[in-house]
Protein backbone atom coordinates (compact mmCIF):
# COMPACT_ATOMS: atom_id res chain seq x y z
CA UNK A 1 0.00 0.00 0.00
CA UNK A 2 1.35 3.42 -0.98
CA UNK A 3 1.88 6.39 1.28
CA UNK A 4 -0.46 9.13 0.06
CA UNK A 5 1.36 12.45 0.15
CA UNK A 6 -0.12 15.90 0.29
CA UNK A 7 -3.25 15.94 2.43
CA UNK A 8 -2.13 14.34 5.67
CA UNK A 9 1.11 15.20 7.46
CA UNK A 10 3.94 12.72 7.49
CA UNK A 11 4.90 11.61 10.99
CA UNK A 12 8.44 10.86 12.08
CA UNK A 13 7.81 7.12 11.88
CA UNK A 14 6.61 7.58 8.28
CA UNK A 15 9.70 9.58 7.42
CA UNK A 16 11.98 6.98 9.03
CA UNK A 17 10.31 4.26 6.98
CA UNK A 18 10.64 6.22 3.74
CA UNK A 19 14.34 6.78 4.42
CA UNK A 20 15.11 3.24 5.57
CA UNK A 21 12.74 1.09 3.49
CA UNK A 22 11.50 3.11 0.52
CA UNK A 23 7.82 2.06 0.51
CA UNK A 24 5.74 3.12 -2.53
CA UNK A 25 4.39 6.67 -2.42
CA UNK A 26 1.62 8.35 -4.38
CA UNK A 27 -0.04 11.74 -4.72
CA UNK A 28 -3.26 11.97 -2.73
CA UNK A 29 -5.98 12.56 -5.36
CA UNK A 30 -7.54 15.08 -2.99
CA UNK A 31 -4.60 17.39 -3.78
CA UNK A 32 -5.46 17.70 -7.48
CA UNK A 33 -7.92 20.62 -7.17
CA UNK A 34 -5.37 22.72 -5.26
CA UNK A 35 -2.60 21.79 -7.68
CA UNK A 36 -4.71 22.79 -10.69
CA UNK A 37 -5.79 26.00 -9.01
CA UNK A 38 -2.14 26.91 -8.45
CA UNK A 39 -1.28 26.24 -12.06
CA UNK A 40 -4.25 28.35 -13.20
CA UNK A 41 -3.03 31.23 -11.03
CA UNK A 42 0.42 31.09 -12.64
CA UNK A 43 -1.17 31.03 -16.09
CA UNK A 44 -3.22 34.15 -15.25
CA UNK A 45 -0.09 35.94 -14.05
CA UNK A 46 1.67 35.08 -17.30
CA UNK A 47 -1.28 36.21 -19.37
CA UNK A 48 -1.55 39.52 -17.49
CA UNK A 49 2.11 40.29 -18.10
CA UNK A 50 2.64 41.80 -14.65
CA UNK A 51 6.11 41.13 -13.21
CA UNK A 52 6.19 38.16 -10.82
CA UNK A 53 9.47 36.90 -9.47
CA UNK A 54 10.71 33.70 -11.06
CA UNK A 55 7.70 33.45 -13.36
CA UNK A 56 8.57 36.16 -15.87
CA UNK A 57 11.69 37.68 -14.31
CA UNK A 58 15.28 36.69 -13.78
CA UNK A 59 16.48 35.22 -10.50
CA UNK A 60 18.33 36.52 -7.47
CA UNK A 61 20.21 39.72 -8.31
CA UNK A 62 18.75 39.49 -11.84
CA UNK A 63 15.16 39.72 -10.61
CA UNK A 64 14.73 43.14 -12.21
CA UNK A 65 15.15 41.65 -15.68
CA UNK A 66 11.81 41.00 -17.44
CA UNK A 67 11.63 37.86 -19.55
CA UNK A 68 9.38 37.85 -22.67
CA UNK A 69 6.62 35.25 -22.77
CA UNK A 70 8.19 33.27 -25.60
CA UNK A 71 11.28 32.65 -23.42
CA UNK A 72 9.54 31.49 -20.24
CA UNK A 73 10.04 27.77 -20.86
CA UNK A 74 13.69 28.36 -21.71
CA UNK A 75 14.03 30.48 -18.57
CA UNK A 76 13.05 27.55 -16.37
CA UNK A 77 15.30 25.08 -18.20
CA UNK A 78 18.24 27.47 -18.06
CA UNK A 79 17.70 27.92 -14.35
CA UNK A 80 17.98 24.18 -13.75
CA UNK A 81 21.03 23.75 -15.96
CA UNK A 82 22.96 26.71 -14.57
CA UNK A 83 22.26 25.72 -10.99
CA UNK A 84 23.59 22.18 -11.46
CA UNK A 85 26.84 23.30 -9.85
CA UNK A 86 27.21 20.82 -6.99
CA UNK A 87 30.46 19.06 -6.17
CA UNK A 88 31.57 16.15 -4.05
CA UNK A 89 30.42 12.55 -3.66
CA UNK A 90 26.77 11.83 -4.42
CA UNK A 91 24.16 11.61 -1.70
CA UNK A 92 23.30 8.04 -0.80
CA UNK A 93 20.10 6.59 -2.20
CA UNK A 94 18.24 6.77 1.10
CA UNK A 95 18.81 10.52 1.25
CA UNK A 96 17.74 11.04 -2.37
CA UNK A 97 14.63 8.97 -1.75
CA UNK A 98 13.67 11.14 1.21
CA UNK A 99 14.43 14.35 -0.71
CA UNK A 100 12.05 13.30 -3.48
CA UNK A 101 9.30 12.38 -1.02
CA UNK A 102 9.65 15.71 0.79
CA UNK A 103 9.59 17.65 -2.47
CA UNK A 104 6.43 15.82 -3.57
CA UNK A 105 4.77 16.51 -0.21
CA UNK A 106 5.60 20.22 -0.53
CA UNK A 107 4.50 20.64 -4.14
CA UNK A 108 1.28 18.73 -3.46
CA UNK A 109 0.03 21.61 -1.32
CA UNK A 110 -0.67 23.55 -4.53
CA UNK A 111 1.20 26.68 -3.45
CA UNK A 112 4.07 26.28 -5.89
CA UNK A 113 2.16 26.49 -9.17
CA UNK A 114 3.40 23.10 -10.38
CA UNK A 115 1.36 20.83 -12.66
CA UNK A 116 0.21 17.41 -11.43
CA UNK A 117 2.20 15.75 -14.22
CA UNK A 118 5.41 17.30 -12.88
CA UNK A 119 4.66 15.87 -9.45
CA UNK A 120 3.95 12.51 -11.08
CA UNK A 121 7.35 12.67 -12.78
CA UNK A 122 8.98 12.97 -9.35
CA UNK A 123 6.92 10.03 -8.14
CA UNK A 124 8.20 7.95 -11.06
CA UNK A 125 11.77 8.66 -9.99
CA UNK A 126 11.01 7.47 -6.48
CA UNK A 127 8.83 4.45 -7.19
CA UNK A 128 11.00 3.16 -10.03
CA UNK A 129 14.09 3.71 -7.85
CA UNK A 130 15.66 6.08 -10.35
CA UNK A 131 17.88 8.01 -7.97
CA UNK A 132 19.58 11.02 -9.58
CA UNK A 133 23.21 11.64 -8.76
CA UNK A 134 23.08 14.63 -6.39
CA UNK A 135 26.50 15.96 -5.31
CA UNK A 136 26.55 16.41 -1.55
CA UNK A 137 28.24 19.83 -1.52
CA UNK A 138 27.24 23.20 -2.90
CA UNK A 139 24.33 24.46 -0.80
CA UNK A 140 24.44 27.16 1.87
CA UNK A 141 20.87 26.52 2.97
CA UNK A 142 19.37 29.68 1.42
CA UNK A 143 17.85 30.40 -1.09
CA UNK A 144 16.86 26.82 -0.50
CA UNK A 145 19.09 23.89 -1.46
CA UNK A 146 19.55 25.27 -4.97
CA UNK A 147 22.44 23.25 -6.38
CA UNK A 148 21.47 19.81 -5.05
CA UNK A 149 17.81 20.28 -5.98
CA UNK A 150 18.87 21.41 -9.45
CA UNK A 151 20.59 18.05 -9.93
CA UNK A 152 17.31 16.38 -8.95
CA UNK A 153 15.31 18.57 -11.34
CA UNK A 154 17.79 17.90 -14.16
CA UNK A 155 16.82 14.23 -14.12
CA UNK A 156 13.23 15.23 -14.92
CA UNK A 157 14.27 17.14 -18.05
CA UNK A 158 16.60 14.42 -19.33
CA UNK A 159 19.93 15.86 -18.17
CA UNK A 160 22.52 14.24 -15.91
CA UNK A 161 23.85 10.78 -15.14
CA UNK A 162 20.45 9.35 -14.16
CA UNK A 163 17.31 10.55 -15.94
CA UNK A 164 13.72 9.68 -16.71
CA UNK A 165 13.17 7.71 -19.91
CA UNK A 166 10.49 10.22 -20.88
CA UNK A 167 11.74 13.68 -19.86
CA UNK A 168 9.30 16.50 -19.25
CA UNK A 169 9.31 20.13 -20.37
CA UNK A 170 9.02 22.57 -17.50
CA UNK A 171 6.14 25.02 -17.32
CA UNK A 172 6.30 28.60 -15.98
CA UNK A 173 7.78 28.70 -12.46
CA UNK A 174 8.30 24.93 -12.31
CA UNK A 175 12.07 25.04 -12.45
CA UNK A 176 12.13 27.54 -9.61
CA UNK A 177 9.64 25.51 -7.58
CA UNK A 178 11.76 22.39 -7.96
CA UNK A 179 14.97 24.18 -6.96
CA UNK A 180 13.64 26.32 -4.14
CA UNK A 181 13.11 24.62 -0.81
CA UNK A 182 14.82 23.04 2.17
CA UNK A 183 14.20 19.42 1.22
CA UNK A 184 17.86 18.37 0.99
CA UNK A 185 18.80 19.96 4.30
CA UNK A 186 15.72 18.49 5.94
CA UNK A 187 16.25 15.01 4.50
CA UNK A 188 19.87 14.93 5.67
CA UNK A 189 18.90 16.20 9.11
CA UNK A 190 16.17 13.56 9.38
CA UNK A 191 18.63 10.86 8.41
CA UNK A 192 20.96 12.16 11.09
CA UNK A 193 18.14 12.21 13.62
CA UNK A 194 17.20 8.59 12.95
CA UNK A 195 20.84 7.44 13.20
CA UNK A 196 21.35 9.36 16.45
CA UNK A 197 18.14 7.89 17.87
CA UNK A 198 19.53 4.40 17.22
CA UNK A 199 22.77 5.39 18.95
CA UNK A 200 20.86 6.84 21.88
CA UNK A 201 18.88 3.63 22.43
CA UNK A 202 22.02 1.49 22.27
CA UNK A 203 23.84 3.86 24.62
CA UNK A 204 21.10 3.41 27.23
CA UNK A 205 21.75 -0.34 27.18
CA UNK A 206 25.52 0.08 27.12
CA UNK A 207 25.39 2.52 30.02
CA UNK A 208 23.26 0.19 32.12
CA UNK A 209 25.58 -2.72 31.35
CA UNK A 210 28.54 -0.57 32.39
CA UNK A 211 26.89 0.26 35.72
CA UNK A 212 26.58 -3.44 36.53
CA UNK A 213 29.98 -4.34 35.07
CA UNK A 214 31.63 -1.73 37.31
CA UNK A 215 29.44 -2.76 40.26
CA UNK A 216 27.99 0.71 40.32
CA UNK A 217 25.04 1.89 42.34
CA UNK A 218 21.47 2.23 41.14
CA UNK A 219 20.71 4.86 43.79
CA UNK A 220 21.40 7.72 41.34
CA UNK A 221 18.39 6.52 39.32
CA UNK A 222 15.96 6.88 42.24
CA UNK A 223 12.90 8.75 40.92
CA UNK A 224 12.81 11.11 43.90
CA UNK A 225 16.10 12.66 42.83
CA UNK A 226 14.88 13.44 39.33
CA UNK A 227 11.41 14.60 40.26
CA UNK A 228 12.93 17.30 42.45
CA UNK A 229 14.76 18.75 39.47
CA UNK A 230 11.81 18.38 37.11
CA UNK A 231 13.60 17.94 33.79
CA UNK A 232 11.36 15.68 31.71
CA UNK A 233 14.04 13.88 29.70
CA UNK A 234 16.06 13.21 32.83
CA UNK A 235 13.02 11.76 34.64
CA UNK A 236 12.17 9.44 31.73
CA UNK A 237 15.74 8.28 31.17
CA UNK A 238 16.22 7.49 34.87
CA UNK A 239 13.09 5.36 34.70
CA UNK A 240 14.54 3.46 31.75
CA UNK A 241 17.80 2.79 33.61
CA UNK A 242 15.83 1.49 36.60
CA UNK A 243 13.94 -0.89 34.33
CA UNK A 244 17.14 -2.11 32.70
CA UNK A 245 18.87 -2.79 36.04
CA UNK A 246 15.91 -4.17 37.94
CA UNK A 247 16.59 -7.57 39.51
CA UNK A 248 20.35 -7.59 39.00
CA UNK A 249 22.11 -10.06 41.28
CA UNK A 250 25.33 -8.16 40.67
CA UNK A 251 23.78 -5.05 42.19
CA UNK A 252 22.26 -6.99 45.07
CA UNK A 253 25.69 -8.40 45.96
CA UNK A 254 27.12 -5.02 46.95
CA UNK A 255 24.15 -3.06 48.28
CA UNK A 256 25.79 -3.34 51.69
CA UNK A 257 29.45 -3.26 52.57
CA UNK A 258 30.61 -1.32 49.48
CA UNK A 259 33.30 1.19 50.52
CA UNK A 260 32.66 3.35 47.45
CA UNK A 261 30.37 6.19 48.47
CA UNK A 262 29.68 7.61 45.01
CA UNK A 263 30.31 6.46 41.43
CA UNK A 264 32.12 8.57 38.84
CA UNK A 265 29.93 10.95 36.88
CA UNK A 266 29.92 8.82 33.72
CA UNK A 267 27.87 6.25 35.65
CA UNK A 268 26.08 8.41 38.19
CA UNK A 269 25.01 11.31 35.97
CA UNK A 270 23.68 9.31 33.04
CA UNK A 271 20.07 10.47 33.54
CA UNK A 272 21.16 14.10 33.68
CA UNK A 273 23.31 13.91 30.55
CA UNK A 274 21.28 11.46 28.49
CA UNK A 275 18.06 13.15 29.57
CA UNK A 276 19.35 16.50 28.34
CA UNK A 277 20.35 14.85 25.07
CA UNK A 278 16.87 13.36 24.75
CA UNK A 279 15.28 16.77 25.29
CA UNK A 280 17.42 18.28 22.52
CA UNK A 281 16.65 15.38 20.19
CA UNK A 282 12.94 15.85 20.76
CA UNK A 283 13.12 19.58 20.08
CA UNK A 284 15.02 18.96 16.88
CA UNK A 285 12.63 16.19 15.84
CA UNK A 286 9.64 18.50 16.27
CA UNK A 287 11.25 21.17 14.11
CA UNK A 288 12.16 18.69 11.40
CA UNK A 289 8.71 17.10 11.36
CA UNK A 290 7.15 20.54 10.84
CA UNK A 291 9.65 21.38 8.11
CA UNK A 292 9.08 18.06 6.35
CA UNK A 293 5.40 18.92 6.02
CA UNK A 294 5.82 22.58 5.15
CA UNK A 295 6.14 24.59 1.94
CA UNK A 296 9.51 26.32 1.51
CA UNK A 297 9.17 27.54 -2.07
CA UNK A 298 9.34 31.17 -3.23
CA UNK A 299 7.26 32.88 -4.42
CA UNK A 300 4.16 31.20 -3.04
CA UNK A 301 0.95 31.06 -5.04
CA UNK A 302 -2.40 31.87 -3.40
CA UNK A 303 -5.16 30.90 -5.83
CA UNK A 304 -7.88 32.49 -3.70
CA UNK A 305 -6.54 35.95 -4.41
CA UNK A 306 -4.42 35.18 -7.45
CA UNK A 307 -1.33 36.53 -5.71
CA UNK A 308 2.26 35.36 -5.96
CA UNK A 309 3.84 36.42 -2.67
CA UNK A 310 7.62 36.62 -2.43
CA UNK A 311 9.02 35.74 0.98
CA UNK A 312 11.79 33.69 2.52
CA UNK A 313 10.52 30.25 3.53
CA UNK A 314 13.53 28.82 1.72
CA UNK A 315 15.82 30.09 4.50
CA UNK A 316 16.69 26.93 6.40
CA UNK A 317 17.60 28.46 9.75
CA UNK A 318 15.16 26.18 11.66
CA UNK A 319 16.79 23.14 10.07
CA UNK A 320 20.28 24.45 10.81
CA UNK A 321 19.42 25.00 14.46
CA UNK A 322 17.85 21.55 14.70
CA UNK A 323 20.91 19.94 13.12
CA UNK A 324 23.25 21.82 15.45
CA UNK A 325 21.24 20.64 18.46
CA UNK A 326 21.45 17.06 17.22
CA UNK A 327 25.20 17.40 16.75
CA UNK A 328 25.62 18.58 20.33
CA UNK A 329 23.45 15.78 21.69
CA UNK A 330 25.21 13.09 19.69
CA UNK A 331 28.66 14.34 20.64
CA UNK A 332 27.71 14.17 24.32
CA UNK A 333 26.25 10.67 24.00
CA UNK A 334 29.56 9.54 22.51
CA UNK A 335 31.68 11.48 25.00
CA UNK A 336 29.90 9.93 27.99
CA UNK A 337 30.15 6.45 26.48
CA UNK A 338 33.90 6.85 25.94
CA UNK A 339 34.35 7.86 29.59
CA UNK A 340 32.60 4.68 30.71
CA UNK A 341 34.93 2.61 28.52
CA UNK A 342 37.89 4.36 30.14
CA UNK A 343 36.44 3.58 33.57
CA UNK A 344 35.93 -0.11 32.78
CA UNK A 345 39.50 -0.70 31.61
CA UNK A 346 40.91 1.09 34.70
CA UNK A 347 41.20 -1.63 37.35
CA UNK A 348 41.46 0.94 40.13
CA UNK A 349 37.95 2.20 39.30
CA UNK A 350 36.14 -0.86 37.94
CA UNK A 351 37.83 -3.54 40.06
CA UNK A 352 37.95 -5.64 36.92
CA UNK A 353 41.11 -7.12 35.34
CA UNK A 354 43.24 -4.35 33.79
CA UNK A 355 42.09 -3.63 30.23
CA UNK A 356 39.39 -6.27 30.66
CA UNK A 357 41.57 -9.25 29.84
CA UNK A 358 43.24 -12.03 31.77
CA UNK A 359 47.04 -12.28 31.84
CA UNK A 360 47.55 -8.58 31.27
CA UNK A 361 50.96 -7.76 29.84
CA UNK A 362 50.94 -10.79 27.64
CA UNK A 363 47.52 -9.56 26.49
CA UNK A 364 46.63 -5.90 25.92
CA UNK A 365 42.88 -6.44 25.81
CA UNK A 366 40.76 -3.33 25.33
CA UNK A 367 43.69 -0.91 25.64
CA UNK A 368 43.63 0.43 22.09
CA UNK A 369 39.90 -0.07 21.63
CA UNK A 370 39.54 2.69 24.21
CA UNK A 371 42.03 4.80 22.26
CA UNK A 372 39.84 4.38 19.18
CA UNK A 373 36.79 5.48 21.17
CA UNK A 374 38.72 8.50 22.44
CA UNK A 375 39.75 9.43 18.90
CA UNK A 376 36.16 9.23 17.69
CA UNK A 377 34.87 11.27 20.63
CA UNK A 378 37.50 13.91 20.00
CA UNK A 379 36.61 14.12 16.30
CA UNK A 380 33.01 14.74 17.26
CA UNK A 381 33.99 17.71 19.39
CA UNK A 382 35.18 19.51 16.25
CA UNK A 383 32.33 18.27 14.08
CA UNK A 384 29.76 19.46 16.63
CA UNK A 385 30.79 23.11 16.33
CA UNK A 386 27.59 24.97 15.37
CA UNK A 387 27.31 25.47 11.63
CA UNK A 388 24.43 27.93 11.95
CA UNK A 389 26.66 30.63 13.44
CA UNK A 390 28.42 30.87 10.09
CA UNK A 391 27.08 32.91 7.20
CA UNK A 392 28.62 34.01 3.93
CA UNK A 393 26.93 36.34 1.40
CA UNK A 394 26.07 34.94 -2.04
CA UNK A 395 24.47 36.08 -5.30
CA UNK A 396 26.22 39.47 -5.37
CA UNK A 397 25.00 40.21 -1.81
CA UNK A 398 21.34 39.72 -2.69
CA UNK A 399 21.38 36.63 -0.50
CA UNK A 400 23.36 38.25 2.28
CA UNK A 401 22.59 35.87 5.16
CA UNK A 402 22.49 32.10 4.84
CA UNK A 403 21.84 29.22 7.24
CA UNK A 404 24.50 26.63 6.34
CA UNK A 405 21.80 24.05 7.12
CA UNK A 406 22.93 21.61 4.46
CA UNK A 407 26.37 21.20 5.96
CA UNK A 408 24.91 21.28 9.47
CA UNK A 409 22.72 18.34 8.51
CA UNK A 410 25.22 16.48 6.34
CA UNK A 411 27.88 16.22 9.05
CA UNK A 412 25.38 14.51 11.35
CA UNK A 413 25.98 11.28 9.45
CA UNK A 414 29.66 11.29 10.35
CA UNK A 415 28.98 12.24 13.96
CA UNK A 416 26.41 9.45 14.32
CA UNK A 417 28.77 6.95 12.71
CA UNK A 418 31.53 7.92 15.14
CA UNK A 419 29.12 7.55 18.05
CA UNK A 420 28.03 4.14 16.82
CA UNK A 421 31.66 3.06 16.92
CA UNK A 422 32.12 4.36 20.46
CA UNK A 423 28.93 2.78 21.79
CA UNK A 424 29.74 -0.46 19.99
CA UNK A 425 33.08 -0.62 21.82
CA UNK A 426 31.32 0.11 25.12
CA UNK A 427 28.87 -2.73 24.52
CA UNK A 428 31.82 -5.10 24.13
CA UNK A 429 33.69 -3.69 27.13
CA UNK A 430 30.63 -3.78 29.38
CA UNK A 431 29.73 -7.31 28.26
CA UNK A 432 33.29 -8.37 29.07
CA UNK A 433 32.92 -6.89 32.54
CA UNK A 434 29.57 -8.60 33.10
CA UNK A 435 31.11 -11.96 32.17
CA UNK A 436 33.91 -11.38 34.66
CA UNK A 437 31.28 -10.99 37.41
CA UNK A 438 30.03 -14.58 36.95
CA UNK A 439 28.53 -16.48 38.65
CA UNK A 440 26.64 -13.31 39.65
CA UNK A 441 24.09 -12.45 36.98
CA UNK A 442 22.90 -9.12 35.70
CA UNK A 443 19.21 -8.23 35.30
CA UNK A 444 16.88 -10.13 33.01
CA UNK A 445 16.69 -7.19 30.61
CA UNK A 446 20.46 -6.92 30.41
CA UNK A 447 20.84 -10.67 30.06
CA UNK A 448 18.78 -10.31 26.88
CA UNK A 449 21.24 -7.66 25.70
CA UNK A 450 24.15 -9.92 26.60
CA UNK A 451 22.70 -12.71 24.47
CA UNK A 452 22.46 -10.33 21.52
CA UNK A 453 26.08 -9.32 21.96
CA UNK A 454 27.46 -12.80 22.52
CA UNK A 455 25.56 -14.12 19.50
CA UNK A 456 27.85 -11.92 17.44
CA UNK A 457 31.04 -11.49 19.45
CA UNK A 458 32.46 -14.10 21.87
CA UNK A 459 34.14 -13.39 25.21
CA UNK A 460 37.60 -11.86 24.78
CA UNK A 461 39.83 -14.55 26.33
CA UNK A 462 43.10 -13.48 24.81
CA UNK A 463 44.31 -11.01 22.23
CA UNK A 464 42.88 -11.56 18.77
CA UNK A 465 42.21 -9.58 15.62
CA UNK A 466 39.85 -7.07 17.21
CA UNK A 467 38.53 -5.00 14.29
CA UNK A 468 35.82 -7.48 13.20
CA UNK A 469 34.46 -7.60 16.76
CA UNK A 470 34.20 -3.82 16.89
CA UNK A 471 32.56 -3.69 13.48
CA UNK A 472 30.02 -6.33 14.50
CA UNK A 473 29.14 -4.38 17.64
CA UNK A 474 28.87 -1.16 15.65
CA UNK A 475 26.46 -2.85 13.24
CA UNK A 476 24.30 -3.75 16.23
CA UNK A 477 24.04 -0.04 17.00
CA UNK A 478 23.41 1.16 13.45
CA UNK A 479 21.10 -1.76 12.74
CA UNK A 480 18.80 -0.83 15.61
CA UNK A 481 19.23 -4.07 17.56
CA UNK A 482 18.61 -2.16 20.78
CA UNK A 483 16.17 0.38 19.35
CA UNK A 484 13.21 -1.09 21.20
CA UNK A 485 14.82 -0.02 24.49
CA UNK A 486 14.27 3.57 23.41
CA UNK A 487 10.91 3.11 21.69
CA UNK A 488 8.96 4.66 24.54
CA UNK A 489 11.24 7.69 24.47
CA UNK A 490 11.83 8.24 20.74
CA UNK A 491 9.09 9.60 18.51
CA UNK A 492 10.11 7.94 15.26
CA UNK A 493 10.25 4.53 16.98
CA UNK A 494 7.22 4.86 19.20
CA UNK A 495 4.52 6.12 16.83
Amino acid sequence: MSFLLGQHPLGLADLRRIAREGPPIALDPACLPELRAGVASVERIVAAGEPAYGINTGFGKLAQTRIPREDLARLQRNLVLSHCAGVGPPLEDAAVRLVIALKVASLAKGRSGVRPETVEALLRLYNERIYPRIPCKGSVGASGDLAPLAHLAAALIGVGDVTLEQPIALGPKEGLALLNGTQVSTALALQGLFAIEDVFAAALVAGALSVDAAMGSDTPFDPRIHELRGQHGQIEVAKRYRALLEGSAIRASHVKGDDRVQDPYSLRCQPQVMGACLDLMRMAAQTLEIEANGVSDNPLIFPGTGEALAGGNFHAEPVAFAADMLALAAAEIGALSERRIALLIDASLSRLPPFLVEHGGLNSGFMVAQVTAAALASENKSLAHPASVDSIPTSANQEDHVSMATFAARRLGEIADNCAGIVGIELLAAAQGIDFRAPLATSAALQDAMREIRARVPFYREDRYFAPDIEAAKRMVTGGVFAWHGASLIASLGE
